[in-house]
């Protein structure tokens, strides 16, 4: 067994990566620390002068726990009331200078994620995200150089396919979600609609905890309208501050001054064509404080 002060002096330089390795193959904060609970169990037990690399050994140890439990929460995830969104973190500031890190861990990003399988996942978590080598990624996965590279590339197609038409810098995503802010306090559905692609898509996480749309509402006028109906409807006084959740520029809803709704947003060419509301309870713990990502 391995000296424990040098066990967790290797874990710990390696825990942020971790952690961001985990969130985001799995878009829970709570199952990635888990996942980060199991791994550190299985490295105090390791004979440290065996490894050659630990960063490699341990994002492969993560990589596989992070599997198992993603394919259990699968299986929850097709009954879960309503909409699924990923648990938002908040972050700071700096991470949205790592414009891939930023990408990859946003909403948006995370949603896209779940359409594809686990293990397509997995591969290209670890080697678009975070450089992996196929070697590496093959024995964490158990297939062979040939098929990670085979699944490599059609997850990268995949996502391709569906990830933001055109990236907006956290400028462009500031002013929008200053527009944004400033229409629904102000009630100004044209100001709404100017800042709303005509094809938004508002999706609400309560899951059966908290009430809030449960089916997609799609368009800019059924969008605006909703948001702003349901501002007026809001009992107490309402604020949204602005912060940084997963990487980008978000909203804070507090009601009484208690956090309510994390608002996040996709942004293509400038105007904004997802909102992601999360209000599930379970989901907002950790918006009391900031997380660390790393790459």
């Amino acid at each position: 067994m391995t000296e424990p002060d040098t066990a967790t002096e290797a874990f710990v330089a390696h825990r942020d990566l971790l952690f961001t390795v985990a969130y985001e193959m799995l878009g829970s904060a709570a199952d990635a620390e888990d996942v980060l609970q199991e791994t550190w169990l299985r490295w105090s037990e390791v004979e440290l002068d065996q490894v050659r690399d630990p960063r490699a050994y341990l994002v492969r140890v993560t990589t596989r726990q992070a599997l198992m439990r993603l394919r259990t929460l699968r299986r929850r995830r097709e009954s879960y009331i309503g909409s699924w969104l990923p648990e938002p973190l908040l972050t700071t500031p700096d991470v949205a200078e790592d414009v891939e890190l930023a990408d990859s861990v946003s909403m948006a990003m995370l949603l896209v994620l779940e359409t594809l399988t686990p293990t397509e996942r997995a591969v290209f978590v670890l080697r678009d995200v975070f450089a992996v080598d196929y070697d590496e990624i093959a024995a964490a996965v158990g297939k062979t150089q040939a098929a990670v590279r085979q699944i490599a590339h059609r997850a990268r197609a995949h996502v391709a396919a569906r990830r933001p038409r055109g990236a907006a810098s956290a400028a462009q995503t500031r002013a929008a979600l200053a527009a944004f802010e400033a229409a629904v306090r102000t009630g100004g559905l044209q100001q709404l609609l100017d800042v709303l692609a005509p094809d938004v898509v508002l999706l609400g996480d309560g899951g059966g905890n908290v009430q809030t749309v449960r089916r997609p509402v799609v368009g800019a006028d059924r969008v605006g309208r909703l948001l702003l109906g349901g501002m007026r409807k809001v009992p107490g006084t309402a604020a949204l501050t602005p912060a940084f959740v997963n990487g980008h520029p978000a909203l804070l809803l507090y009601l009484d001054g208690r956090l309510d709704c994390v608002i996040a947003v996709r942004i293509d060419d400038g105007r904004i064509s997802g909102l992601y509301a999360v209000r599930n309870p379970r989901k907002l713990p950790r918006t009391d404080r900031t997380t660390p990502v790393r790459r």
